[in-house]
């Protein structure tokens, strides 16, 4: 129930950050003390504050800090081997036995999280057409447009969690849609009213960003409003909505407006390919370049330390021949070559550890002056992504998908492919898993193409209603919500 009982005060999740002097600064995100809303509101700072807070609170553990990447939801995809000893949610999880205790602990935290989110984006946006007159430059534009897309991208995730996915039935009930902070219950609405809401805020995000920096090329340094318009990757900013654009319009089975959204992306030239001479040197385990959209996580390295560990139990990882088989023996693939690390010890030795939220280990030398570029990235939209939707967009129309898929496997310095794959699909959804493990997509790619099941389990996955979890208890005994599934 979207009540003050899911709902901090925005105050709880925000940064303060008067006095700052370096761009880099307005990237470190932490929570802070309490400050009323007539106060928060009351300067342009305030609202920076505000936005950056509900960054910060994505980086929680219940939200793509791990459950919403690289935990719960790849585990659903059956993507790891190994899942940590000590989490028994994942077994429950991974048979999609979502009416345990610990599973459906996990479900009501990610739809608290999200919608505590939402909460204060709706909060910010409250106040900000009123206070106008506060903002330097661009900043009122840029500053709502990103709250509107945070808006889209939460409710976005929630819906596909949530909602069966329009293959199923666009018409079944799903998931409210929260514009604002009130004590009235949201109604409940179907897939498809929540996707033309989503698709609204996007629309309204994309034509406030049409002065992001990023796409209007403006340089932006540190003696500029002390670098707050520098680092767009890490805001959602004008890419990422064509990005998020692209998403919804593939879930919504739009694949013209799809490959258009994800066109403008490639098109741009703004997330160039990563080099194969920095990544093999260890200092870009992410593909910091090519993304999109990324959480600034000052605290990857625990991150990293805490659930990729070698020689850990705790640890997630995949064995040698499961890696071997996700990139089909390609061994001059550089996301196989580089993206793990083996196991050292002979319980481990079998066992290979993803990389890819892994801080540089390799210091390059004073020439790489840019060296924390590649640093606390925590990747959500990737370039590949885009690739990979435009692929099936024109397969889906008849046109050349083949030259797509196998620009981005160049790229990766893997074989191309010399023919159209018998069965396509299959073959686009081994690359997802490849280009974007432990990021949360591949099991979403399964749902929206309503897959009857998936490699790593034998569950029906139709059947079982396995693709959608179920409200939360406190949903449906406090609101009275109908059957989402």
């Amino acid at each position: 129930m979207i009540r003050n009982k899911f709902i901090y005060k925005s105050a709880c999740m925000l940064l303060m950050l008067a006095g700052m002097t370096s761009c880099n600064d307005w990237l470190d995100v932490q929570p802070a003390s309490q400050v009323e809303d007539t106060e928060l509101f009351e300067t342009e700072t305030g609202f920076k504050e505000a936005l950056s807070g509900v960054y910060s609170s994505m980086l929680s553990e219940n939200s793509y800090g791990k459950e919403m990447t690289f935990g719960t939801i790849s585990v659903l995809a059956q993507e790891w081997s190994n899942v940590p000893s000590s989490s028994s949610q994942y077994t429950d999880l991974g048979e999609y036995n979502y009416s345990s205790t610990l599973a459906s602990n996990v479900i009501a935290q990610i739809w608290a999280t999200s919608y505590n989110g939402i909460a204060n984006v709706n909060n910010l946006l409250k106040y900000i057409d009123g206070k106008r007159m506060l903002f330097t430059g661009h900043n009122y534009e840029i500053i709502k447009g990103e709250a509107l897309a945070l808006r889209a991208f939460l409710h976005f995730d929630l819906l596909r969690c949530f909602g069966v996915s329009y293959e199923v039935n666009p018409s079944m009930p799903s998931i409210p849609y929260s514009t604002d902070l009130s004590y009235r219950v949201f109604p409940q609405l179907t897939v498809q009213q929540v996707a033309e809401k989503i698709k609204g805020d996007l629309m309204d995000a994309e034509q406030l960003l049409q002065v992001d920096p990023i796409l209007t090329g403006e340089e932006i340094t540190e003696l500029d409003d002390n670098g707050y318009l520098m680092n767009r990757q890490v805001h959602l900013n004008y890419y990422a909505v064509k990005a998020l654009q692209a998403r919804l319009y593939m879930w919504m089975k739009d694949y013209t407006e799809a490959e258009k959204a994800a066109n403008a992306v490639i098109s741009s030239n703004a997330f160039p390919w990563a080099q194969l001479s920095v990544v093999s040197l260890g200092h870009d385990y992410a593909f910091a370049t090519e993304q999109i959209f990324a959480l600034n996580n000052i605290n990857l390295s625990n991150l990293s330390d805490t659930y990729f560990a070698i020689n850990q139990g705790t640890s997630f990882s995949l064995s040698a021949e499961v890696r071997e088989e996700y990139f089909d023996n390609t061994t001059t693939d550089y996301r196989y070559l580089y993206q793990f690390q083996s196991g050292t010890e002979s319980e481990y030795v079998n066992l290979r550890y993803l990389m890819k939220y892994s801080n540089p280990q390799v210091n390059l030398g004073e020439e790489f002056e840019e060296r924390d570029y590649y640093s606390n990235k925590m990747p959500i939209i990737h370039l590949g992504e885009m690739y990979l939707i435009v692929a099936e967009c024109r397969y889906r129309n008849g046109g050349d998908a083949l030259s797509v898929l196998n620009t981005l496997r160049t790229a990766r310095s893997a074989s191309v492919l010399e023919s159209m794959p018998a069965d396509f699909y299959s073959e686009l959804i081994r690359e997802y898993r490849r280009e974007l493990l432990g990021e949360g997509q591949l099991f979403f790619v399964y749902k929206r193409l309503n897959r009857a099941s998936i490699p790593g389990t034998d569950a029906d996955m139709i059947g079982e209603k396995a693709y959608t979890f179920p409200l939360p208890v406190s949903e449906t005994d406090a609101a009275q919500r109908e059957n989402n599934r």
